[in-house]
C-alpha cells in the first residue's frame, strides 16, 4: 500500500471515508449539536442529545479497544499531548457555543448544510476558517499565546481521565475506558423511546465509528509510513482554515487528513441530500441575518482555537480519549449556545 500511495494520500483517504460517514449522519440521521441543544431546551426532546451520548460512548469504546490492542498510543494525540488549561476550555467553549447559536450552525453543521445547497453556510465556513487562522497563527496569535499559551505535557501522565484513574487504581487503562464508554451508552439508552428509534441508534453508532476510524487509520500510517504524520481524528475548526489554504495553494501544501475530512463531510451531506430529495439552493434574504451569521462564525473560529477544538473536536474526538478538557469544553459550549439561543428567542418575542 505504501508503495502505491504516499502517506499524505493515505491519511487524506482515511479522513475522506470518515467524513463521508459524518456527512451522511448529518443529513440522513439529523445528527447536529445545535439542534440537539435546541430540542432539549425548547423542544422538550432529549432524543438528539442522547444521540450524542451514544456516539461518544461508541467512540470511547472503540478508541480504548485500539489502545488495549496496542494499535494506538493516545498520548500521541493533540488532546493528550498538550497541557490542559481549564480557563481556556471554559472561555473558548462559551465563545464557540455563543457563536454557534448566532450563526445557526457549528463548523460541522455548516459544511453539512452546504452539501445540501445552503449558500449561507458557505459564508459561515469561510469566515470560521479564516477566523481560526487569524487567532491560531495570524495577527491575534500573540494575544492568544499571551493569555492561553499551549504547552506540551512535560509529565509522564497525559491529561486524560482514564489515564489518571489508571495511575491511581493501577487498573488497566483500556478497561477503564471501555467501562466508561459502556456507562455512557447505558445512560443514553435509558430512554425507551430512544431505544425504539432505530435510525437514530444506527447513525449515532456510525458517527462514533467515524471518529475511531480516524484514530485507527492515522495511527497505522504513523507507525508504518515514512513521513511520521500526526495521529488525528475529526475536528472542524482549524481544519477548515487548513482546507481553505490547501485549496488556494495546493501545489505548495501536501494533502492532509483535514482536507479529506472536510471534503468527505461535504460529499456525504451532498449525497444524503440527494437521497432524501432535499437538495436546493438557498441564500440569505435578510442582511441582518447575514451579519449575525458572519459575527457568530468569527466568534466560533476564535473560541475553537482557545478551547483547542469544536463540538466534534472536543465533543467527540477528545471525548473518545476521555480527555480532561472534553467534558468541560462541551458543557461550556452548551452554556454558550443556551445563552445565544435565549438572546435570539427573547429578541424575536420583543420584536413581535
Amino acid at each position: 500500500m505504501f508503495d502505491l500511495f504516499s502517506d499524505h494520500q493515505l491519511v487524506t483517504a482515511i479522513g475522506l471515508l470518515g467524513g463521508v460517514l459524518l456527512g451522511l449522519a448529518a443529513r440522513l440521521g439529523r445528527f447536529c449539536t445545535l439542534g440537539a441543544i435546541e430540542d432539549l431546551l425548547y423542544g422538550g426532546s432529549s432524543q438528539r442529545m442522547r444521540m450524542w451520548g451514544l456516539a461518544i460512548g461508541t467512540a470511547v469504546i472503540g478508541s480504548f479497544c485500539l489502545i488495549g490492542l496496542g494499535l494506538f498510543d493516545a498520548s500521541q494525540s493533540f488532546y493528550l499531548s498538550v497541557r490542559w488549561m481549564p480557563l481556556a476550555s471554559i472561555v473558548g467553549g462559551l465563545m464557540f457555543g455563543y457563536g454557534m447559536a448566532l450563526s445557526g450552525n457549528c463548523g460541522y453543521g455548516a459544511i453539512a448544510r452546504l452539501g445540501g445547497g445552503d449558500l449561507r453556510s458557505f459564508v459561515i465556513v469561510l469566515v470560521m476558517g479564516i477566523s481560526t487562522y487569524v487567532v491560531l497563527s495570524g495577527p491575534l496569535a500573540p494575544l492568544r499565546n499571551l493569555l492561553f499559551e499551549q504547552q506540551d505535557v512535560t509529565s509522564d501522565l497525559p491529561p486524560g481521565l482514564a489515564h489518571h484513574l489508571s495511575a491511581l487504581t493501577h487498573l488497566p487503562l483500556a478497561a477503564i475506558g471501555i467501562v466508561s464508554g459502556i456507562v455512557l451508552i447505558g445512560i443514553s439508552l435509558w430512554d425507551q423511546e430512544f431505544r425504539r428509534d432505530h435510525k437514530s441508534l444506527f447513525w449515532s453508532v456510525v458517527v462514533g465509528l467515524a471518529v475511531v476510524s480516524g484514530w485507527a487509520g492515522t495511527a497505522y500510517v504513523n507507525a508504518r509510513g515514512f513521513e511520521a504524520l500526526p495521529v488525528v481524528s475529526h475536528s472542524f475548526s482549524a481544519p477548515l482554515g487548513e482546507t481553505i489554504l490547501w485549496t488556494m495553494t495546493g501545489s505548495l501544501r501536501p494533502l492532509s487528513f483535514a482536507v479529506g475530512s472536510i471534503t468527505g463531510v461535504w460529499l456525504g451531506a451532498f449525497l444524503g441530500s440527494l437521497i432524501k430529495g432535499h437538495f436546493r439552493w438557498e441564500a440569505c434574504d435578510d442582511p441582518r441575518e447575514l451579519r449575525r451569521q458572519i459575527f457568530g462564525a468569527a466568534i466560533m473560529g476564535a473560541g475553537a482555537v482557545i478551547a483547542m477544538g469544536c463540538t466534534v473536536g472536543q465533543g467527540l474526538s477528545a471525548f473518545s480519549l476521555l480527555s480532561l478538557s472534553a467534558p468541560v469544553t462541551f458543557l461550556a459550549i452548551f452554556a454558550g449556545a443556551a445563552l445565544g439561543l435565549r438572546q435570539l428567542i427573547v429578541g424575536f418575542r420583543s420584536a413581535a
